[in-house]
C-alpha cells in the first residue's frame, strides 16, 4: 500500500475518488488513445474537450480532486467563451464575480481607471473572479454531463505517474496507486502536471527563463466590505503594507489581497498569522473584522520549454510555460493551449489530418507563450524596479499618468490576459485588406449578437464557413471534412467586427474559433485550398 496523498493535502472538493481499475490486473499493459496527466484546470479541460469530440481519453491525477486555496483566480472572457463551448461556463458565470473596471493608485491618489470591455454586444464580461477549486469543480461537473451523454472520458484519482518511456508509436507509463504499481500505454500523452511537472523532469527536458528577485504575499480574507467589484492596484501604497498591493473581490465574501514584500525576506516569518494580520490591518484600517482564509508567498517566474511537442508527448499549461500571476496569464493561456490542441489531435486520430498538424500546436502556442512572457516581464519590471534610477523613471510615469492619458499606456500593473492572434502561422490562408484588422487570419473570432443568440455559440466544434452578404453552398465537402455555412446579416456589430469596408465577406473559421482565411466572395477552390492549409495538408 502506497500513500500517494500527504496528510497535509486537504481537498476542497473530492471529485474522483480512487477506485481500482481492471487495467491494474491486466496481463499486458492496457493501451489508450490519449492519456492526460494532471487534474487541474488544464488537464480537466483537455479531457473534456477531447471527450466531447469523441476521442477516448483517460485522465490520471495523483490526488482525488481540487486542493484548497484560491490560486488561479481571474478567468478571462476568452476562457469563458471556450468553457461555454465545453458546457461549463454557466455555473462559472453564476458563481463568479464579474468585472470590467480596474483602478490604478499611487500612494493615496487615484491615477486613473480603465474599462477592459467598453464595447457592447458580448455574451461574457471581460473577467470573472472565481477561485480555482470552483473552476475545477464546474469543469468536473461538465465532464459528468459529457459522460452521461456518451463522451468517452475516464478519470482516475490517486494514480501517480512515476516513469515515462517514450517509443516511436506510443508512450509507456509506470503508475503507482494505493494498490501498487501497474503499467499503461498511450498513443498520445498530454502533460498537464503543473509548473514543477514531474513528467518534464522524467524526460530530462529544460524549462528556461527568468526568476525575478521579489516576493509577493497572497492573503485571502473573508469579510463584509463595500469595496466595488473592480481590480484595484496601488504603487507605493499609503498604508505601507508592501511596495505594491492588489485588491480583488472573490465569491463568498472572500477578498484577494497581494502585497509586494521584496527579495530578502524570511518566508516563515512573513507567513505567521500575526504578521499577515499586521499588513492587512494597515491596509483596511482599524476595526475591520475579517478572517484569514488562505495565504501563500510566491515569486515571479517567466519560463517555458524549448518545444511543447516531444514526439508523442505534448505539454500544456504551466508544465509548458510559466508567467507571473499579475495579468492573469497562467490558467487563461493554458486554456488557450487546450483550445488549440484538442481539435488538432482529434483530426489526427481520425485520420483527417497528418501528424505534422501537431507541430503547429507547438509553433502557435510557443508564439502565445512568448507574447505572454514578454508582457509579464514588462509588467514585472515596471512593478519591481531594481535600481534607484529605474524607480525614479517609473514614478515619473505615474505622476504624468494622473493628468495625461498618453502616459497611462506606459503604466503596467499587469497587462491583463488577451487571447493570442497567430500572426504568421503556417495554417493561415488568404486575407482581405478591406476587412477589420481584429479579424485577420490567426485572430480569435470576437463574439456578437446574431439571430438566435450569440455568434460563438453558432460556430460549433468543427470548421465553419461564415458568410455576410455572399452566396455560398450550405455545406462544403473537401478533404474528408464537411464544412457547414453560417450566413449572417450585416448588423452594426457584425459590420464593425467582420465586414469593415468590404461589400461582402466569407470567412473560414477553425474549430478553435480562430480565423483561418477570409475573402470578399465565395470560391470553392479557394476555400478548399485554405482548408487544406488549415489542417496541415499543404
Amino acid at each position: 500500500m502506497t500513500d500517494l496523498v500527504p496528510e497535509r493535502y486537504t481537498l476542497a472538493f473530492r471529485l474522483y475518488p480512487y477506485a481500482k481499475s481492471p487495467d491494474q490486473e491486466a496481463a499486458t499493459p492496457a493501451r489508450h488513445k490519449v492519456i492526460v496527466v494532471g487534474g487541474g484546470p488544464i488537464g480537466l479541460a483537455t479531457a473534456l474537450d477531447l471527450g466531447r469530440r469523441g476521442v477516448p481519453v483517460l485522465l490520471l491525477d495523483d490526488h482525488e480532486g481540487a486542493g484548497l486555496g484560491s490560486r488561479a483566480l481571474c478567468f478571462s472572457k476568452r476562457t469563458l467563451e471556450i468553457c461555454d463551448r465545453l458546457g461549463a461556463a454557466g455555473p462559472m458565470l453564476d458563481k463568479g464575480v464579474q468585472w470590467n473596471v480596474g483602478k490604478v493608485f499611487h500612494d493615496d491618489r487615484l491615477l486613473y481607471e480603465f474599462n477592459l470591455l467598453p464595447e457592447a454586444g458580448h455574451a461574457f464580461p471581460a473577467f470573472i473572479n472565481l477561485q480555482q477549486p470552483w473552476f475545477e469543480k464546474f469543469m468536473h461537473d461538465a465532464i459528468l454531463d459529457a459522460q452521461a451523454e456518451g463522451a468517452p472520458i475516464e478519470l482516475r484519482g490517486r494514480n501517480r505517474v512515476d516513469a515515462v518511456i517514450p517509443a516511436a508509436d506510443h508512450v509507456a507509463l509506470d503508475v503507482m496507486t494505493p494498490d501498487g504499481p501497474y503499467r499503461l500505454e498511450a498513443d498520445w500523452l498530454i502533460a498537464c502536471d503543473g509548473a514543477r511537472s514531474p513528467l518534464r523532469g522524467m524526460m530530462g527536458l529544460s524549462f528556461d527563463g527568468r526568476v525575478f528577485e521579489d516576493n509577493f504575499l497572497i492573503a485571502d480574507v473573508k469579510m463584509k466590505a463595500d469595496f466595488p467589484t473592480e481590480r484595484w492596484f496601488w504603487f507605493e501604497p499609503h498604508f505601507k503594507s508592501g511596495d505594491s498591493a492588489l485588491l480583488h473581490k472573490q465569491p463568498d465574501d472572500i477578498w484577494r489581497i497581494d502585497f509586494q514584500l521584496g527579495w530578502n525576506i524570511d518566508r516563515a516569518k512573513e507567513l505567521e498569522p500575526a504578521n499577515i494580520r499586521a499588513r492587512v490591518d494597515a491596509m483596511l484600517g482599524p476595526g475591520v473584522e475579517y478572517e484569514l482564509d488562505w495565504c501563500s508567498i510566491y515569486t515571479f517566474q517567466c519560463r517555458r520549454m524549448g518545444r511543447f511537442r516531444h514526439g508523442r508527448v505534448l505539454f500544456a499549461g504551466d508544465s509548458a510555460h510559466q508567467v507571473s500571476p499579475f495579468g492573469a496569464r497562467g490558467a487563461n493561456s493554458g486554456i488557450q493551449d487546450v483550445d488549440n490542441l484538442a481539435w488538432k489531435l482529434a483530426l489526427v486520430l481520425d485520420g483527417a489530418a497528418p501528424e505534422a498538424l501537431l507541430d503547429t500546436y507547438d509553433s502557435e502556442r510557443v508564439h502565445g507563450a512568448d507574447e505572454n512572457i514578454l508582457n509579464s516581464t514588462r509588467a514585472t519590471d515596471f512593478i519591481t524596479p531594481k535600481t534607484p534610477v529605474s524607480k525614479m523613471l517609473r514614478n515619473a510615469v505615474l505622476e504624468l499618468a494622473e493628468t495625461l492619458p498618453f502616459a497611462r499606456t506606459v503604466v503596467n500593473s499587469g497587462r491583463l490576459s488577451l487571447p493570442c492572434t497567430y500572426d504568421g502561422s503556417a495554417l493561415n490562408g488568404p486575407d482581405h485588406a478591406a476587412m477589420p484588422a481584429r479579424t485577420r487570419p490567426g485572430s480569435p473570432c470576437p463574439d456578437a449578437p446574431v439571430a438566435g443568440g450569440w455568434l460563438l455559440n453558432r460556430l460549433g466544434r468543427g470548421f465553419t464557413l461564415l458568410t455576410i452578404g455572399a452566396p455560398a453552398p450550405e455545406v462544403l465537402t473537401a478533404h474528408g471534412l464537411a464544412v457547414p455555412r453560417l450566413a449572417l446579416d450585416a448588423t452594426p456589430e457584425i459590420r464593425d467586427r467582420y465586414l469593415g469596408d468590404a461589400e461582402a465577406a466569407v470567412y473560414l473559421i477553425r474549430p478553435d474559433q480562430h480565423v483561418a482565411a477570409r475573402w470578399d466572395h465565395y470560391s470553392a477552390g479557394a476555400v478548399s485550398d485554405a482548408l487544406a492549409r488549415a489542417i496541415g495538408k499543404e
